[in-house]
């Protein structure tokens, strides 16, 4: 038995499976980058709740693959975008060691454009709710300078950088707080945290960054190794990035000094699949500080599996897909229309796949469906689609792994580069 153990700070890459088949060819393509540790198990709450499956069965499927292929070497398990204790303590009991904290119901998405009146007040409501009891906040962060290493300008708050910092922030770092507790308690002080704030409406600025990491160490949570802001530009499921790449280098390089400064911790990059314009500024400038987290372009691996071998159930699953996007696309963030959805052609074998599996328009339509696809779709015949996707995958195994490792050789590597 190799079981999933922390990781600390070593550099690392989290692999989203969402079906279980998937770490075999995980495994091949970091055998072939041993300065990465990997997660082999990770899922979040919500994508369990979408795949029909348990935290138990998330980790059966990675430990089994890594003991039957005989993987002798570091890795985890992440339990991801949990946002109660009851989450944490099922995450635990099936023995995830990562637990990643978030607290984006907390987040206050209007405090950038409130106006000055608004922000003072809410300010007081902060005070009001003993977010800053015993802590002279206001004068620990406003006569201070912070010194974040000889090639990064010293920084300091004024106060509407502070006010807004604090009404955006205040509240999740106190969840954090309490989530991380809870996570201490639950794996007896042995869990590793990270706390993301991706998943939010606007950009982490890097003074928002500093007020954030310095809240969490003030209020001790525990165990914290990685740190996942909303970076400027649009991280879209699926896809590459889209953004100036120019101004993103500037702003990472602060956000790593932060890192540096306020932890040590590493720089998460959330939906990281696909960025390959980005991977070798992210390698370059986080160095070993960084955590990488994918999940759905493995489970598009599966479905290329399915198109070059079944290519009439992947089309009645495209064509499914197409009637559930309106739907689905509601809680993603993407640039994708209903208008692009339905000019897809219909799928009618090899010479459509790159439409669907490398395109914009049809990778995101299957990025943001799997739920419906996996839970409630159905082939005419009447059998799930989760079902033919199972057995497609079982019956081809060789092929789904050689893609997998294929397509995370391109990631790794594209990391390296830089």
């Amino acid at each position: 038995m190799n079981p999933p153990v922390p990781l600390a700070l070593q550099k690392s890459f989290g692999f989203g499976d969402r079906l279980g088949l998937a770490t075999p060819g995980h495994m091949a393509a970091v055998r072939r980058f041993p300065d990465f540790a990997p997660i082999f198990a990770q899922q979040s709450i919500r994508e369990m709740t979408r795949t029909q499956r348990t935290p138990q069965e998330v980790m059966s499927a990675a430990c089994q693959s890594v003991d039957a292929l005989g993987f002798t070497g570091k890795w985890g398990a992440d339990g991801d975008h949990l946002k109660t204790p009851e989450d944490v303590q099922n995450v635990a009991a099936a023995g995830f060691c990562f637990y990643t904290i978030d607290p984006s119901a907390f987040v206050n998405n209007g405090a950038d454009a409130m106006e000055e009146a608004a922000l003072r007040s809410e300010v007081g409501v902060l005070e009001t709710e003993g977010l800053f009891s015993g802590f002279d906040w206001k004068d620990y962060y406003l006569n201070r300078v912070f010194s974040l290493g000889s090639r990064i300008p010293p920084v300091r708050f004024d106060e509407e950088s502070l006010f807004r910092a604090a009404v955006k922030y205040s509240r999740a770092t106190a969840h954090a707080e309490r989530m991380g507790q809870a996570i201490a308690k639950a794996s007896g002080g042995r869990g590793e945290v990270e706390v993301s704030v991706d998943e939010t409406d606007s950009p982490t600025s890097p003074l928002e960054h500093l007020f954030f990491a310095l809240e969490l160490q003030r209020r001790g949570v525990p165990g914290l190794v990685s740190l996942a802001p909303r970076f400027v530009g649009d991280f879209e499921k699926g896809i590459d990035y889209r953004g100036d790449l120019a101004r993103f280098e500037q702003e990472l390089k602060v956000h790593v000094a932060i890192s540096k400064f306020a932890g040590p911790y590493k720089i998460s990059i959330h939906s990281g699949s696909d960025k390959f314009s980005l991977y070798p500024v992210i390698g370059r400038v986080c160095g070993s500080l960084l955590h990488v987290k994918t999940a759905g372009t493995s489970y598009l691996e599966a479905l290329r599996t399915v198109a070059r071998t079944a290519p009439g159930l992947f089309s009645e699953i495209a064509a499914y897909c197409r009637g559930r996007f309106d739907t689905d696309r509601a809680s993603y963030h993407i640039s994708t229309t209903q208008a692009q959805v339905e000019s897809l052609p219909v799928f009618q074998g090899a010479g459509q796949e790159a439409v669907y599996l490398d395109e914009v328009a049809g990778r995101q339509l299957l990025h943001v469906t799997f739920g419906s696809v996996l839970t409630h779709g159905r082939e005419a015949s009447g059998r799930t689609f989760k079902e033919g996707i199972l057995e497609v995958l079982h019956r081809h195994a060789d092929l789904h792994a050689e893609l997998l490792e294929t397509h995370f050789v391109r990631h790794l590597s594209q990391l390296n580069a830089g």
